[in-house]
């Protein structure tokens, strides 16, 4: 790294290199056995330069190309965007954890076995389910120096564990699924597993719905298939810069419900998505969005905040070695006061949507969803009865959130993405066959 630095330096005012290695073993099981084990190895290199006040990038995953790589950048820039911003200088970091070394000890015939043992314990509930199951650990190391003295260094481990499961009766067809991550091993399918018998149970009974405008509790993973690709779109900075974003004019303003608070935050240990600065060595820190119904804040990488006249919230993040974007690492919706057993028993007639299939098909940027409830409930008279068939669901993610009758006070992790309680909303427009 310090080589090509030394390299780019003589031929352009800035320069950046960021570099990732990763391990990464994948085991993965169809219909009910295990059908492949990997282990993949990658390693890449990116340099960003700065070459008469524009932008020149390149990346190689060869470990002697430095002086190529300087050589390709300088070509780009040629054609590149101006730099509106200055590589961070050396500063401190926060003391976020996000490695365990135990990750790299897990054998993989445990990994084969947490994997049976999750398929065999969700089976003993219902034995004709058909089932794909994967475990994942992953290690990677960062490193990122620039011209300008910052540099940033750090270790990851990841490891994973999902299931989803599908029951098809003729043209009945049923799915259910879960998925845990953590920085430390998963030992464990219990949690995973009391998700999806969980649903099974609630899915036993089949429910007749009407088409009406109907209460909706939306579970956490209900959240994230209809609610949060809208404000993750709408909160960047680039679409707040380009125009294109409904509250990128409303800082400061009620929006949303004064119930709701949401923050981005990678800094909590132990959580895939988090990490001690983003891929261009700013600080990790946790940036407010909304506050109490209110916009608060925008997300930003270091070229989108120069341009905003504002400073960058170390949301700047790469894709596969990529130029830096705008990202959200982790959106945490704050919890309420309501249990989910209260929201149910409070609907006379509603449904529980635990995920939507194709909302995020609709018009991201204005909020508008509109999708088939892969797995949802029928609601009657303060419990729930059975799984709905043939139904959409639609309505707009700013209505939605601008009147919520409550927030549930247990939050639940999605993915390594989000963590949000269920969300109880008066109505959404319900769309049933027949």
């Amino acid at each position: 790294m310090e080589e090509v630095l030394s390299l780019a330096k003589k031929v352009a005012e800035e320069a950046e290199v960021y570099t990732v290695t990763s391990e990464e073993t994948p085991v993965r099981f169809e219909t009910n056995r295990l059908k492949h084990i990997q282990s993949k190895q990658s390693r890449s290199v990116a340099l960003r330069i700065v070459r008469q006040g524009k932008l020149g990038y390149a990346v190689t995953t060869a470990a002697d190309a430095g002086q190529e790589l300087v050589d390709m950048a300088v070509e780009t820039a040629q054609f590149g965007m101006p730099a509106r911003f200055e590589f961070p200088a050396s500063t401190s970091y926060p003391g976020v954890k996000v490695y365990d070394p135990a990750v790299e000890s897990v054998l993989i015939e445990d990994m084969v076995g947490l994997g049976e043992a999750l398929i065999e314990s969700v089976r003993k509930h219902t034995p004709e389910l058909i089932c794909e199951a994967g475990v994942r650990k992953t290690v990677a190391s960062v490193s990122i120096v620039n011209s300008r003295g910052g540099q940033a260094h750090y270790k990851e481990s990841s490891f994973s564990l999902g299931l989803e499961g599908s029951l098809i009766n003729g043209t009945d067809m049923l799915f259910v699924g879960e998925e845990e991550s953590s920085c430390h091993p998963l030992t464990s399918p219990e949690a995973v597993a009391g998700v999806v018998t969980w649903q099974l149970e609630m899915a036993k009974n089949r429910a007749p719905v009407s088409s009406a405008v109907l209460p909706v509790v939306f579970t956490p993973r209900g959240v994230a298939s209809a609610l949060v690709l809208p404000l993750m779109a709408a909160f960047n900075g680039k679409t707040v810069l380009e125009g294109a974003s409904p509250v990128g004019s409303r800082l400061g303003q009620a929006v949303f419900d004064k119930k709701l608070r949401l923050w981005d935050d990678p800094t909590i240990d132990y959580r895939p998505s988090s990490r001690p600065c983003d891929d261009e060595g700013v600080a990790s820190q946790r940036t407010l969005l909304i506050e109490e119904g209110r916009v608060a804040h925008f997300f930003y990488d270091l070229q989108t905040a120069a341009m905003a006249n504002t400073r960058s919230t170390g949301n700047g993040s790469r894709s596969r070695g990529g130029l830096p974007a705008p990202s959200a690492t982790a959106f945490i919706i704050a919890p309420g006061n309501t249990t989910f057993d209260e929201m149910v028993a409070d609907m006379k007639e509603g449904l529980v949507i635990e995920q939507l299939m194709g909302a995020e098909q609709g018009n991201i940027l204005g909020g508008d969803f509109s999708g088939n409830v892969l797995l949802g409930y029928k609601v009657e008279n303060g419990r729930i009865i059975g799984r709905v068939k043939d139904t959409m669901v639609s309505g707009n993610v700013y209505q939605v959130l601008k009147e919520i009758l409550a927030i549930g006070s247990e939050a639940r992790w999605v993915g390594s993405f989000l963590q949000t309680p269920p969300l109880y909303c008066p109505g959404l427009s319900v769309a049933a066959k027949g």
